[in-house]
């Protein structure tokens, strides 16, 4: 979690982009309007919020379920633990994985370890990526399952809120400390 001071002008920025950005020719333009500051100084500002990590990224996120991609399906490996790192990376690296990531077991109820997530048009295409997977765990994988997902969660993060009002005593102790969170949305700053 990354943690940073926000003066006023960097919190109203950062609300800002949390909304996502605006779908316009120049967005950070439209933002600093929104906030009464000129582009300049919020291009400034996002850079140097990026530079020391109040703000990990901005990216954009499509939504898959309106691109086609509804079936989404988190295969899990029960893969040999002398070996999970290195063919978790190698999993990780497949262009068919979004999420690939090593979580302890809990015996004996669940037995895996690797978890990657895929996505697809539909079950059947999600089954040949997770297939492939397969074909690179080889036999240090001795099992797997693939839990799919039955509705859409929204997915929301942690949102950074108003700042004190002037002349409380949160609002005099000077630039607020506060983890900076963002769903995954277009255009949104993450961190």
């Amino acid at each position: 979690m990354n943690v940073g001071r926000l003066d006023s002008l960097d919190r109203r920025i950062v609300q800002a982009l949390q909304e996502g950005l605006p779908l316009v020719p120049r967005p950070y333009d439209a933002v600093a309007e929104s906030i009464g500051a000129t582009p300049d100084v919020v291009r400034q500002r996002i850079a140097a919020m990026q530079v020391d990590g109040r703000i990990r990224r901005i990216g954009a996120v499509p939504n898959h379920y309106r691109l086609g991609w509804i079936a989404n399906g988190m295969s899990v490996w029960d893969v040999d633990d002398a070996r999970v790192d290195e063919l978790g990376g190698r999993v990780g690296a497949l262009s068919a994985v979004t999420h690939c990531y090593l979580r302890p077991r809990r015996l004996p109820q669940w037995r895996y370890n690797l978890f990657a997530m895929v996505h697809g048009r539909d079950r059947g295409e999600v089954a040949n990526k997770v297939a492939d997977i397969g074909r690179v765990l080889g036999d240090a994988a001795r099992a797997h399952d693939v839990l799919f997902s039955t509705r859409i969660l929204k997915k929301t993060g942690v949102r950074l809120g108003a700042a004190p009002p002037e002349g409380s005593p949160a609002g005099d102790a000077g630039p607020a400390t506060v983890p900076i969170h963002q769903p995954a949305r277009a255009g949104s700053a993450q961190g």
